[in-house]
C-alpha cells in the first residue's frame, strides 16, 4: 500500500467521487442513446462492453469500452493531482465498486473489466498497459472475453511486482478477487466447455 498522506475526510470525499463517477453506466446510456434498448434485456444483462457487442453495434460497444475505462482513469487521475497516491488508490477502488455496484441501477451493475484496466493504467501506466496485452493476447488466442479478464486479473499483481509497483498489489489483488466473482457464472461455463466467443450470441 502507499503511504497514508492525505487526511481523513479527503480520502471519504475521493472514495464518494470515485464512487459516484464509477456508477455512471455507460453502456446504459450509450445503447438507449443510439437507439439500442435496454442493455440489461439484451444478451447477458450486463452492462459492459461485450454485451453491447451483442447488439451488433461495434461503435456502441468501443464507445462504452473506452468510457467505462476512463471512469477509473479518470477518478485516479483528479484524485492524484488533488492529494497523493494514496487517495488516488482510493478514488480508483471505489470507482471500481461504483461499477460493480451503482447506485442508479439499484446497485445492480457490471464485471469491471474496463474499469479494472483504465483504473491500472492511470495508477501505473506500465502495468495497466501489461495487463491489457495480457488481456488481447489471450482473447486473440481463445475468442473468450471473460477468460481473457481472468488471465489478465490473475496475473495483473505479478506484472505491479515485476515492473516495481510493489504499493499497488494489495489494491489490485482486491480487484481481481471481485472481478473472479463476478465472473463466477462465467468460470462454470468455461469448465461446461459452453461460454460464448467474443461477438456470439449469449
Amino acid at each position: 500500500m502507499p503511504e497514508l498522506t492525505s487526511g481523513p475526510l479527503i480520502l471519504i470525499l475521493a472514495a464518494v467521487l470515485g464512487y459516484l463517477l464509477g456508477s455512471i453506466p455507460f453502456g446504459v446510456v450509450i445503447t438507449r442513446l443510439m437507439g439500442l434498448g435496454d442493455l440489461r434485456s439484451i444478451g447477458s444483462g450486463n452492462i459492459g462492453a461485450t454485451n453491447v457487442l451483442r447488439t451488433g453495434n461495434k461503435v456502441a460497444a468501443l464507445a462504452t469500452l473506452i468510457l467505462d475505462g476512463g471512469k477509473g482513469a479518470a477518478a485516479v487521475l483528479v484524485a492524484r493531482a488533488v492529494a497523493g497516491e494514496d487517495t488516488a488508490q482510493m478514488a480508483g477502488l471505489t470507482a471500481f465498486l461504483g461499477h460493480l455496484f451503482p447506485v442508479w441501477l439499484g446497485f445492480k451493475g457490471g464485471k469491471g473489466v474496463a474499469t479494472f484496466l483504465g483504473t491500472l493504467l492511470a495508477l501505473a501506466f506500465p502495468v495497466g498497459l501489461a495487463a491489457c496485452a495480457t488481456w488481447l493476447v489471450t482473447a486473440v488466442i481463445s475468442r473468450i472475453s471473460s477468460l481473457s479478464a481472468l488471465v489478465s486479473a490473475a496475473l495483473a499483481a505479478i506484472w505491479a511486482g515485476f515492473l516495481g509497483h510493489g504499493d499497488m498489489v494489495i489494491l489490485i489483488v482486491t480487484l481481481a478477487t471481485l472481478v473472479f466473482w463476478r465472473h463466477l457464472p462465467n468460470i462454470e461455463r468455461l469448465r461446461a466447455g459452453t461460454e460464448p466467443k467474443i461477438g456470439g450470441k449469449k
